[in-house]
């Protein structure tokens, strides 16, 4: 059935479309992304209602009951949380009704409805993601009695929660969006002016009566209705028309695909929770749809990788869903791997990187015990060092694509061996290269505290660390003694204070310490926790060689710049040792 040609329809309020999400009336088709846009874009739009300014059309899609059955549909997200609220839940579409589905607008008519009728829960910065008092939820408001101080917009709309919402100043009165469906009339928004004593106030009241207008009475959602039940055109007609605004990636448009050519499995469902899955494995990581659809393409040996549409195709979606549940089985072993390297969202510089170890994996028929079984020590080693290398190279920068595909070659040639050698050679002499040079080396040397790629370099460094553990990157003479009110108190001369701060971060002053010892040793000097620690010469002397610690000399906190300049030639020499052979 071809359907009717798409036309414009009679124009919607807000208000009823709103009301229309509410009902489920609206649902989403199984190719729609999820809800992106952020509360500034959300605040932008309501700015540009309020200035009557145009905010594109519509474009509905008319599934006829008759077809319902052969496609998925999503409900609207009604309250956003940005750590447990992300994902559409399914809608029941069974019944004798028709359904309409949207596919071009959802961005739009999700920001109204959370706007009205629902709540935005973003995280606060600089508080942990694990906290569940970093997510407040937070509602729509208008300041009734000042313009926006943002110089592009004129009304200043602002999601708050409760308490900030309630602040009162003469420049200040918050109104709460989705109460402005409650009035039925002007006469009525009058009477609430005067019982908030904003009567006399014009902005206020200009603003109360233009947004009730617009929610209410004026009918802004322009939209055009495509009847044709054929997929294949109303995929094409949804990848053209969201070509614009907040662009789909080619993710968004494998996972589209997928979603509508798997059989047996709801592709988004699936690889939604499955990278939720993986994000959770040891001390967390941000892995996305990119990441999991990457592997998708290069465990199923998928001839060319590349995120195109031509490769989205029905075999290839087909050969990934019939490889799906080992190809999650190599992302969520090669995912548990790399943790039990201690590495985590901080300091993986790289996703891709873990691409050719999950084809490996997969490739080995991923054994249950290959993290911990002394069997596979000598791989899991190669691994680990190969991964170090790569990520203090850099080599996926840029385009991953031109060393996934090579590795994935190598992989399959050397049977059952992760072939570190191999790799080192193919990419000899070009720009994917992890052969060190003295340049690399000294660049090396300029790893700072707590940057991501600072980890790796530390972890050369370490190469018997009995990883089980956790560990810190810890500064050897403490961060806290580095301050200039500190150094003036302990006689460092004012040349000597910016040789100290200049250095204190940097990693001839980190050592990774197990997390006891160095909760032990807090901002203790470095000599005073040694001699707390170490009852004899031995231990210390161990200590000092496991951790490049230069004897000799006074490790008193005013020597720094000795213990310093020593320390650094012994970590540099190390490195010229491990990656200069």
């Amino acid at each position: 059935m071809e359907g009717k040609k798409p036309s414009f329809q009679k124009p919607l309020t807000i208000e009823e479309v709103v009301n229309g999400v509410y009902k489920k009336d609206y649902v989403l088709p199984a190719i729609q992304r999820e809800f992106v846009w952020t509360t500034q874009q959300i605040t932008t739009l309501f700015d540009s209602l309020m200035k009557n300014y145009p905010i594109g059309s519509f474009l509905f899609w008319e599934v006829d009951k008759e077809n319902i059955k052969n496609f998925q549909f999503y409900e609207f997200i009604r309250n956003y949380h940005e750590r447990d609220g992300t994902h559409n839940p399914k809608a029941d579409t069974i019944g004798d009704e028709n359904v309409n589905s949207i596919l071009d607008g959802q961005q739009r008519l999700t920001s109204l409805y959370i706007a009205l009728k629902g709540t935005y829960s973003e995280k606060i910065p600089k508080k942990r993601w694990d906290n569940n008092d970093a997510f407040p939820p937070k509602k729509l408001f208008l300041n009734l009695l000042s313009q926006s101080e943002d110089y592009d917009k004129t009304y200043d709309f602002k999601f708050l929660n409760q308490k900030d919402a309630e602040y009162r100043d003469n420049n200040t009165f918050w109104f709460e969006v989705g109460k402005i469906i409650d009035f039925k009339s002007i006469v009525e928004i009058f009477d609430y002016l005067r019982e908030i004593e904003l009567i006399q106030d014009k902005f206020a009241s200009k603003c109360l009566c233009d947004l009730w207008e617009i929610i209410t009475q004026k009918e802004t959602i322009n939209y055009y209705l495509e009847t044709s039940q054929q997929l294949d055109k109303v995929l094409n007609i949804f990848i053209r028309v969201n070509s614009g605004g907040t662009q789909l990636s080619y993710s968004d448009l494998l996972l589209s695909i997928a979603t509508a050519e798997w059989k047996e499995r709801d592709a988004r469902e699936e690889i939604n929770s499955f990278v939720d899955e993986i994000n959770k494995i040891g001390d967390g990581f941000t892995f996305d749809k990119d990441f999991v659809l990457k592997n998708c393409l290069v465990l199923s040996d998928i001839k060319d990788i590349a995120f195109k549409v031509d490769n989205f195709n029905t075999k290839n979606m087909k050969l990934i869903e019939s490889n799906w549940e080992e190809i999650k089985k190599s992302i969520r072993l090669a995912v548990e791997l790399i943790s039990s390297f201690r590495y985590n969202y901080q300091n993986l510089t790289s996703s891709n990187a873990l691409i050719p170890i999950s084809y490996y994996l997969f490739k080995l028929g991923n054994p249950e015990n290959f993290v911990l079984s002394q069997h596979y020590k000598t791989e899991r080693d190669n691994i680990k060092q190969w991964l170090i290398l790569s990520l203090l190279k850099r080599v996926f920068s840029g385009q991953p694509d031109n060393i996934l595909r090579p590795i994935r070659k190598l992989i399959n040639e050397n049977g059952k061996e992760f072939p570190f050698e191999k790799i080192v050679n193919n990419f000899k002499g070009n720009n994917k290269s992890i052969i060190f040079t003295e340049d690399d080396i000294d660049e090396l040397m300029y790893c700072k505290y707590g940057k991501p790629h600072t980890y790796s370099a530390l972890l050369l460094l370490y190469p018997t660390l009995d990883l089980r553990n956790k560990f810190h990157q810890d500064h050897m003479q403490p961060k806290s003694f580095f301050n200039k009110r500190t150094l003036i108190k302990k006689g460092i001369n004012e040349e000597k204070q910016q040789v100290f701060l200049n250095n204190y971060n940097s990693l001839a002053n980190l050592q990774l310490l197990e997390g006891i010892p160095n909760e032990e040793k807090s901002n203790k000097e470095l000599i005073k926790w040694i001699n707390d620690i170490f009852k004899s010469e031995e231990e210390k002397k161990e200590y000092y060689k496991k951790h490049y610690i230069p004897e000799g000399i006074s490790l008193e906190f005013e020597n720094f710049e000795e213990f310093f300049d020593k320390r650094y030639k012994l970590i540099k020499d190390k490195f010229k040792e491990i990656l200069l052979n």
